[in-house]
């Protein structure tokens, strides 16, 4: 319980930032949304990258790379170190010189002043939020994971779970914009400075890279290299159209709500200069030993133990929910021990069986020890369906307990910054409902922040019984990718009509929102009423034109053509072609409106638009 004991001591140490930054605030709106858009420069850099890096770059990732190997430090994070500052250059210095001009907070607020829509925007609100939604379930996810993983499954995946969504809801309920600026920048150089320490001392653990890797190159000879550890080191698992419409993802991040909302916190101008040049360092600093560990952990044969032991399928074997028989998933792995030539699998049969071994890291610490090819190989399996706990793993068997203590409370570091989201969307509603419909003007200021803390508190809550739901049926990357992402990166092209086109209108960004929620409500629909029993790697086709499958059914998620690309594709080109098309077809805002937006070359106010 040690590791976890020191988690729980930087838990409470996050929790006085945030109350001491309520301390600080002075009870007006603007302080409690944007921190009175004063944010120096230092801390903006540390609390946008902070915004951004949350459990699905350090478990995801890791995970992922566990599954496909090298390949995905190119599906994310080489296009998103140049893609996302290029954004924030061009898109969220506009942003920031609106807000400032205008008094906007939010996107919406935006949306609607430039196009002159109403009820329109509340559409477009309520998309937003819907999209945020798994962004914030992925951060309480993570959270329980990260808890159960370094106490060894002492700490269970609801109640970890439940104390870092207590936590974030605690100093976001008080401290506001300013108390989760301030949480995110220590957060920050949390995971930046201990994660390098852990990539070290996991380094040296396995013996230094050089030999694991050319141990995973001398199997690419092997007759099926695609299946190989070789392959891991290769773009060899990600199929060609899958790794091309990544391309997309990277454009969702200034669209996300809460980093064009904190775009609008920066003190001046000189702040984005200094992101644009440091933010890419610090994408390679946390992505690059999130994805090596991720790949070599693949050679470790007790990390895959650990995995495996982790597992929900085994965590109902120990738990005896089920018994064995044709329904018990776990009936194969019973059945490989007591078939196993090796005494010590039937012996841990027989503890198991009588309720000697009760926690997942003693059960971890014995299959380890088995030299059993068949038995390996079930544990492999295992271990994929709990990808997302390699880089706890590796922590749980490399590091001394207090130093995994140090390391675990730097993956939640990462982990808890979902606070940002819960804050965006309260933020949002604030400002996009309960504001725009009046009740502030009504009721008050103070009662549009009591409302905004109200939010924090309901949206806390549904994320943590979704996260439970969810958690044995989704990765943390699958989630993020399939609705947030995607969703987030279809947007974009309204934001962008929106800030640079002036012939855009209100019909053409409903047209866009609308496809994007059909998009989504599709592809929840087909996850829900289709299945894939399949071996690992296939498809079922879902909708074929001609010979020609446009859709199909994967593991995980639903693909576009038999190129496998994501959904994001079809999304983003009809995004495109409807806000372009719609637009065109309907009548501009007034003359006047646009002119606020678009000055001519002799107006004094471009030079203030341009920030």
């Amino acid at each position: 319980m040690l590791p976890a004991l020191v988690v729980f001591a930087y838990l409470a140490l996050v929790l006085y930032v945030g109350i001491f930054a309520f301390r600080r605030s002075t009870g007006r709106a603007e302080d409690f949304f944007v921190a009175n858009r004063s944010l120096g420069t230092a801390v903006f850099l540390l609390s946008l990258f902070a915004t951004n890096m949350t459990s699905f770059s350090i478990l995801g990732s890791s995970g992922l790379s566990f599954r496909l190997g090298i390949g995905v430090f190119g599906l994310m994070a080489s296009t998103s170190a140049l893609i996302l500052p290029a954004a924030l250059f061009i898109i969220g210095t506009r942003l920031w010189a609106i807000g400032k001009k205008y008094g906007h907070m939010t996107q919406v607020q935006i949306f609607r002043d430039r196009w002159e829509m109403g009820h329109i925007g509340t559409v477009i609100f309520a998309l937003q939020a819907l999209m945020l939604i798994p962004y914030v379930i992925i951060g309480v996810m993570g959270g329980g994971e990260t808890l159960e993983g370094v106490s060894g499954g002492r700490v269970p995946y609801w109640l970890g779970g439940a104390v870092v969504a207590l936590v974030v809801m605690s100093y976001v309920f008080f401290g506001g914009m300013r108390g989760t600026a301030w949480v995110n920048a220590l957060q920050s150089c949390m995971f930046l400075v201990v994660g390098t320490i852990a990539f070290v001392i996991i380094a040296r653990g396995i013996g230094g890279f050089g030999p694991t890797v050319r141990a995973m190159e001398a199997t690419l000879a092997g007759p099926r290299p695609v299946q190989s550890d070789g392959a891991l080191l290769t773009r060899m698992r990600i199929p060609p159209g899958l790794y091309a419409s990544y391309l997309l993802i990277p454009l969702s991040s200034i669209m996300f709500p809460h980093i064009a909302i904190f775009c609008l916190t920066a003190r001046r101008m000189g702040s984005f200069r200094k992101t644009v040049i440091f933010y890419p360092l610090c994408i390679l600093i946390l992505w690059a030993p999130a994805v090596l560990l991720g790949t070599v952990a693949t050679r470790q044969p007790a990390v895959v133990a650990k995995m495996a032991a982790t597992s929900d399928t085994v965590q109902q074997w120990l738990d005896r929910k089920a018994g064995p028989g044709p329904k018990g998933d776990f009936l194969r792995l019973e059945t490989l021990l007591a078939d196993s030539a090796d005494p010590a699998a039937r012996a841990l049969l027989a503890d198991v069986r009588a309720g000697a071994v009760a926690y997942a890291h003693d059960l971890g610490e014995r299959m380890a020890t088995l030299d059993d090819p068949p038995l390996r190989a079930e544990m492999r399996q295992l271990a994929l369906t709990n990808q997302d706990s390699v880089m706890l793993a590796l922590l749980d068997h490399f590091s001394p307990p207090l130093l995994a203590g140090l390391l675990g409370a730097a993956i939640m570091a990462c982990v808890m910054a979902s606070d940002s989201q819960i804050l965006a969307l309260s933020t949002m509603w604030s400002q996009d409902v309960f504001t725009y419909y009046g009740h502030t003007e009504r009721l008050g200021e103070r009662a549009q922040i009591w409302s905004a803390r109200a939010f924090v508190v309901v949206l806390t809550i549904v994320a943590y019984l979704v996260a439970l739901a969810v958690h044995q049926y989704a990765t943390i990357f699958e989630i993020a990718v399939q609705y947030a992402f995607a969703g987030y990166a279809s947007l974009f092209p309204v934001m962008a009509a929106c800030l640079f086109w002036r012939r855009s209108t209100k019909w053409g960004a409903l047209a866009a929102t609308l496809w994007i929620i059909t998009c989504l409500a599709g592809n929840t629909w087909a996850q829900l009423a289709t299945t894939y029993a399949g071996p690992p790697g296939g498809a079922t086709p879902l909708l074929k034109l001609g010979d020609l499958t446009l859709f199909q059914r994967e593991g995980t998620r639903i693909t576009f053509t038999e190129w496998r690309m994501l959904l994001v594709v079809p999304m983003f080109a009809g995004s495109v072609l409807l806000m372009w098309a719609v637009s065109l077809a309907t009548r501009p805002p007034a003359a006047a409106t646009i002119a606020r937006y678009f000055p001519s070359r002799g107006d004094g106010q471009a030079t203030v638009t341009r920030g």
